[in-house]
């Protein structure tokens, strides 16, 4: 799939953010990985301070999806990690949308993979294994939905109800 500019798509699809079909994200989030760019459908993931979900969801094959975790915000531990970026990377995740922090920035840097999250920590998370799937989360100031489609680049990060195209 050819990589989207999400400006182009704010300018090609006015009508749909009048509408709340498309919606734009506050910019709150740090860049990470080797993706700069990167698109797919949504799979929605909602923890605290716990990642055993996480780690569940990316050992599944992502087939280009996008993992949207909504961590509550939390800065303090990470939910992603070297290791996480790597299994994302393997199963074929396209990107990871953290509502809270990662760690171990260098290595996910070297990732072939999307990462945008609010900062990094070096402290891991719980494991317990709370948390809830495929429900609808509260991030950047939008309401996000498992199976929406979401659309990064350096710009900013876009929220659509359905795949879009120029």
């Amino acid at each position: 799939m050819a990589a989207l500019a999400t400006a182009e798509l704010c300018d090609a699809n006015t009508t749909l953010l009048a509408s709340g079909e498309l919606r734009v994200l506050q910019p709150i989030f740090n860049i990470y990985g080797q993706c700069r760019v990167f698109s797919g459908p949504i799979v929605t993931l909602k923890v605290f301070e716990d990642n055993v979900l996480v780690r569940e969801l990316l050992e599944t094959r992502g087939d280009g999806r996008v993992l949207v975790i909504d961590g509550g915000g939390s800065m303090r531990c990470a939910l992603v990690g070297g290791n996480l970026g790597q299994l994302a990377q393997n199963t074929r995740w396209a990107g990871i949308l953290v509502n809270g922090c990662i760690r171990d920035v260098d290595e996910i840097n070297g990732c072939d993979i999307g990462v945008r999250a609010l900062a990094s920590h070096p402290l891991k998370s719980n494991k317990k294994g709370k948390g809830e799937k495929h429900v609808s989360v509260h991030i950047g100031g939008e309401w996000i939905h498992d199976g929406e489609w979401l659309y990064a680049d350096s710009d900013g990060i876009l929220i659509s109800k359905r795949e879009l195209s120029m």
